[in-house]
């Protein structure tokens, strides 16, 4: 059976491709029939979800209802510009908030409706359904980051810079100490991780 267009690359575009997810997420109704995407997102409401929560597992193509997406790891769902689901992965979305507001030195969280917002202007170039790439110093990124390197998504962590393909990660090599990079992860998500947060990788990138 040929892949179905319900995964999310680091890009932030819905795609058939075959790699299993590791988390379920959503963006809205995206699709008008079962495997045919007719839009890129509805609205700021952009989460991470376990692939089931009490037991309970969203039905895919369901009619008036919102497209479950999966994500081939959480740094892979970040970088796309989804944040943790404050239901199903409430203690990840407690420590997401945290985390920024530690490394921007505020007394108080960002409600959820704030942080939809920022992390909504920050992810698409404004009127588009196109990532928003900013420019940033090596020694500024933080692990789990995802930047673009010829002209392919990789990943930051542990001081190696990782290729992600539709496959999974390819061979990794060490990142560079100088220069810069068009880096996909929002800047709020950025905050987050730079504060603590440690996002789910996939295991063949630690290797």
């Amino acid at each position: 059976m040929s892949p179905r267009p319900n995964r999310v690359t680091p890009t932030g575009e819905v795609a058939a491709i075959a790699l299993r997810g590791a988390w379920m997420g959503n963006r809205g109704i995206l699709h008008a029939d079962a495997g045919h995407i007719v839009r890129h997102h509805v609205g700021s409401l952009w989460i991470i979800c376990e692939l089931s929560f009490r037991g309970w597992r969203a039905r895919q193509w369901e009619p008036h209802h919102y497209t479950p997406l999966f994500f081939h790891d959480e740094a892979v769902a970040l970088a796309a510009g989804h944040r943790p689901c404050a239901l199903c992965r409430r203690e990840a979305y407690q420590g997401f908030r945290t985390a920024v507001a530690e490394t921007e030195g505020s007394t108080a969280v960002l409600t959820a409706k704030a942080l939809d917002g920022r992390l909504h202007s920050e992810r698409l170039v404004p009127r588009t359904s196109r990532q928003n790439p900013h420019r940033l110093a090596w020694g500024d990124l933080p692990d789990g980051a995802f930047m673009m390197l010829d002209q392919a998504p990789n990943l930051l962590w542990r001081n190696r810079i990782i290729p992600w393909t539709v496959e999974g990660y390819a061979a990794a090599r060490p990142a560079p100490h100088g220069g810069e990079v068009d880096v996909l992860t929002p800047p709020t998500t950025l905050a987050a991780l730079r504060g603590g947060y440690r996002p789910q990788v996939d295991p063949a990138a630690t290797c």
